[in-house]
C-alpha cells in the first residue's frame, strides 16, 4: 500500500472518530431527550409509581444527565428492559444509557462493547429464605432449589459458592424479578438469590416482609453502575462525571438546599469549580458550566439521592455500608474535578 493511501486511510479514520464521539450527545439534543434503559420494575431502584413516573435510585442518575445536558431532569424516557433484553437495547442504540442495577464484569465491558462508567452501588449476592425454613447461615442450603432470574451474573456465582463448599442445590430460572419472587413466595424454590440490594427491594414489596430474612453470607462482589456504548468519548465523560459530581458533591458537602448559596458565596475553590464559577468544566463535556449545579439544584447529590430511594426510614432500609463516602467508613470515592 503506497504512503499515502495509508495517510489517507488514518485521516479517515481520526475523522469518522471524531464525528462519532460527538453523535450521541447530538442526537440527544435534536430529539430533545435522553433514552434510559431501566429494569422492568425493582422498588427503590426504578419502578413507576401510582401515577406511572418512574422513581428510584438509577432512575435519578438518568434524571441527573438531563438535567446536565437539558437543565431539566425530567427530559428522560425510559425503556424497561429484562436481564436478557437490557445488553441488546444498548448495542443496537434502543437506548442511549443503561442504568440497570448491572454489575461491571470483564466481559461486559470488554467482549461485549460497553464502557461502564463508575460503581454507583457496591453490592453483593445473598440469599433469602423464609424464617419458617429455620436456616440462619448459606452453609446451611445444601440440597435447596433456588430460585434465579436468567441472563444475570448470579447463576454463575451460585454455582461457584455450592460447588466451592461441596453442597448441592437445582436452580430454578425466570425471566424477570417478579416471576423470581412469584416463585420463592409459592414454594417453588427454597432460596430467592440475587444482589443482597435487589433481595431488600423484593422483601419490600411482599405482603409480611418479616416472614423473610436475607442471610449474612456475601457470596460476590457486585460493583453495579451504568453503562454505554464503546466509541463516543464524549457521551461516555458525559455519564461518567454525572456520577463523579453527584459522589463529589455530597463530599464537599453541596445538597440541593444549600448549592444556590455556596455558588454565590462560597471561596472554596473545589466547590467553585464544581458548580460553575470558576473554570470551564462543562465547556470540556460540551455542556454548559453549571451542568454539576443543575444535577445538585435539580436532583441532589449522590446522598441525597441514596436516602430518598433506598436508604434509612425508606421500605428498603439499606444502610450505606460500603456506599458511604471514603471519609466515613465506606468506599464511596470519585475522582477530583479539576
Amino acid at each position: 500500500m503506497k504512503k499515502a493511501s495509508v495517510i489517507a486511510i488514518a485521516a479517515t479514520a481520526t475523522f469518522m472518530a471524531g464525528a462519532a464521539s460527538a453523535a450521541t450527545l447530538d442526537d440527544v439534543k435534536a430529539k430533545g431527550f435522553i433514552q434510559c434503559g431501566v429494569t422492568t420494575g425493582l422498588a427503590g431502584f426504578a419502578a413507576p409509581n401510582n401515577e406511572g413516573k418512574w422513581e428510584g435510585f438509577d432512575v435519578d442518575f438518568c434524571r441527573a444527565m438531563a438535567a446536565a445536558i437539558f437543565g431539566d431532569p425530567e427530559k428522560v424516557k425510559y425503556t424497561p428492559t429484562t436481564a436478557k433484553e437490557r445488553f441488546t437495547a444498548l448495542q443496537s442504540g434502543e437506548i442511549d444509557v443503561l442504568a440497570r442495577n448491572t454489575t461491571w464484569t470483564f466481559s461486559r465491558d470488554v467482549n461485549l462493547g460497553f464502557e461502564f462508567v463508575g460503581v454507583n452501588y457496591y453490592d453483593g449476592q445473598g440469599f433469602m429464605v423464609k424464617k419458617s425454613l429455620g436456616v440462619k447461615d448459606g452453609l446451611e442450603l445444601d440440597g435447596a432449589r433456588v430460585c434465579v432470574q436468567s441472563g444475570t451474573t448470579t447463576e454463575l456465582n451460585l454455582a461457584d459458592y455450592f460447588n466451592a463448599n461441596n453442597m448441592k442445590f437445582d436452580s430454578v430460572v425466570f425471566d424477570t424479578a417478579d416471576e423470581v419472587r412469584e416463585a420463592y413466595l409459592k414454594d417453588t424454590c427454597d432460596v430467592y438469590t440475587t444482589d443482597a440490594s435487589g433481595l431488600y427491594a423484593q422483601r419490600a414489596v411482599i405482603a409480611n416482609p418479616d416472614e423473610h430474612i436475607i442471610l449474612p453470607n456475601i457470596i460476590s462482589k457486585e460493583p453495579l453502575g451504568p453503562l454505554v456504548r464503546h466509541g463516543d468519548n464524549q457521551w461516555g465523560d458525559i455519564a461518567r462525571w454525572t456520577l463523579n459530581a453527584m459522589i463529589e458533591s455530597e463530599e464537599l458537602n453541596i445538597n440541593s438546599a444549600n448549592v444556590d448559596q455556596l455558588k454565590a458565596e462560597s471561596q472554596n475553590p473545589s466547590i467553585q469549580r464544581i458548580l460553575g464559577v470558576s473554570g470551564d468544566l462543562g465547556q470540556a463535556l460540551g455542556l454548559s458550566n453549571d451542568w454539576a449545579y443543575n444535577i445538585v439544584k435539580m436532583v441532589g447529590n449522590y446522598g441525597e439521592v441514596f436516602a430518598r430511594n433506598l436508604g434509612e426510614g425508606t421500605p428498603l432500609n439499606i444502610a450505606r455500608g460500603l456506599n458511604a463516602q471514603w471519609t466515613k467508613g465506606g468506599i464511596l470515592y470519585a475522582p477530583p474535578l479539576r
